[in-house]
């Protein structure tokens, strides 16, 4: 121990640097140190960084293909929205055409069921009046006739002659009334 102080009394030695052997030790232990992380965690770690790596590239592609893939899906739906509602137009336009049509078709049979009742109506109506008007001549024939046996005092029973006389008098009385007019 005295060759120790000694050789520490000769030389004094800065505080900050250190002494050769324990600069070998040092360097000796980092060598040691070095060696077992570069062996053991070393290729750990690059492991785990290639996998790092490769999951954020197939995460990058799944997500490039998952685009391509939406935008293809966007397409498409654009395209057969766009063809409904080209559809739909269509449809309208037949459905708009087609009302039109029918309108058409219920006024022309509307008219035409019009005119038929109304042709019925007018035959109708003259039937009515040659019914009321040969029941008047029957009526006026037969007044006419009790009223001139009255004033002739004798009765007109002949047929035939009371036919001639009742027509003779309503011929007259329809002239007349055609000449007012």
């Amino acid at each position: 121990m005295n060759a120790l102080l000694l050789a520490a009394a000769e030389e004094p030695q800065p505080p900050l640097i250190p002494h050769a052997d324990e600069l070998v030790i040092g360097l000796i232990a980092f060598v040691i140190v070095f060696g077992f992380l570069a062996k053991k965690l070393l290729p750990n770690i690059n492991k785990v960084l290639e996998q790092r790596r490769e999951a954020i590239e197939g995460g990058i592609e799944k997500a490039e293909s998952a685009q391509i893939e939406a935008q293809s899906v966007l397409e498409q739906y654009k395209a057969q929205l766009a063809e409904a509602r080209h559809e739909a137009a269509r449809l309208r336009q037949e459905a708009t055409e087609q009302g039109t049509a029918i309108i058409q078709e219920m006024k022309a049979e509307g008219q035409r069921q019009r005119e038929e009742i109304i042709a019925a109506g007018h035959t109708q109506i003259e039937a009515d009046r040659k019914a009321a008007s040969a029941s008047l001549r029957q009526d006026v024939g037969k007044l006419a006739t009790d009223l001139a046996g009255k004033l002739v005092g004798e009765s007109l029973e002949d047929v035939a002659r009371q036919s001639r006389t009742i027509d003779r008098f309503l011929d007259e009385l329809e002239e007349k009334a055609e000449a007012v007019r």
